[in-house]
């Protein structure tokens, strides 16, 4: 059982949160807090696998209290949920340890998904968020291109297709959709390119791509 803290301070929200970790059966609620000092809090005396913390929130807010959780000894893997979809949320909450970033409106099927993903090691970012971390990184650090194409070379010419989709932001959903393929096969094309590039995530995988030219706006 993955087990997951809700940290938010809207009750309904919490309520709603509440009720799709109930609808998964491989999920089990831990508990409920309404602030990031009481999600601190809680960590600190509960086994908590999964937080799904909010970013504004009284007494603490979300991202100074996932900088404190990812502070801890093995600590939980962090999911940051907000309905502000603005560059210093994703980036801030990507430099205090976040392993997810996803809007409140994502779909209930996506925010579960993220749970069981980040719960075994991976990361999940909103397509929006992944777009802003990609450009932001192009805005600030300079590309190593010669290092970049030596590994994209290492895909298979549909293998590349698939990853310039991924240096948009695009999810396995759309790249499916753009190149006629299931999106089970998506996701097998993304496991290998994260293995061949060498890189844990696609946002990575995307930073990686951009450096190689490819998906470029």
């Amino acid at each position: 059982m993955i087990r997951v803290l809700i940290a938010d301070d809207d009750a309904l929200v919490r309520l709603g949160l509440a009720d799709l970790v109930a609808s998964d059966p491989e999920l089990e609620l831990a508990g409920q807090v309404a602030d990031g000092l009481a999600a601190v809090e809680f960590v600190a005396a509960h086994p908590v696998d999964v937080v799904l913390m909010d970013v504004r929130m009284p007494r603490m807010d979300g991202i100074t209290a996932l900088a404190r959780i990812r502070a801890r000894p093995q600590p939980p893997r962090v999911v940051v949920l907000t309905t502000f979809d603005l560059d210093r949320f994703v980036y801030d909450a990507l430099a205090a340890g976040a392993d997810g970033f996803l809007l409140k409106d994502t779909d209930p099927a996506d925010i579960l998904r993220a749970v069981h993903l980040v719960a075994a090691g991976q990361a999940m970012l909103a397509p929006a968020a992944a777009r802003k971390v990609v450009d932001l990184h192009h805005r600030t650090a300079p590309p190593d291109a010669d290092r970049a194409r030596r590994l994209v070379d290492r895909l298979t010419p549909r293998e590349r297709d698939v990853l310039r989709l991924l240096a948009t932001g695009e999810s396995n959903a759309d790249v499916a959709t753009a190149l006629g393929m299931r999106e089970s096969t998506v996701k097998a094309h993304v496991s290998r390119i994260l293995s061949a590039l060498g890189v844990g995530n696609r946002v990575q995988a995307a930073l990686l791509a951009r450096d190689a030219g490819l998906g470029g706006r």
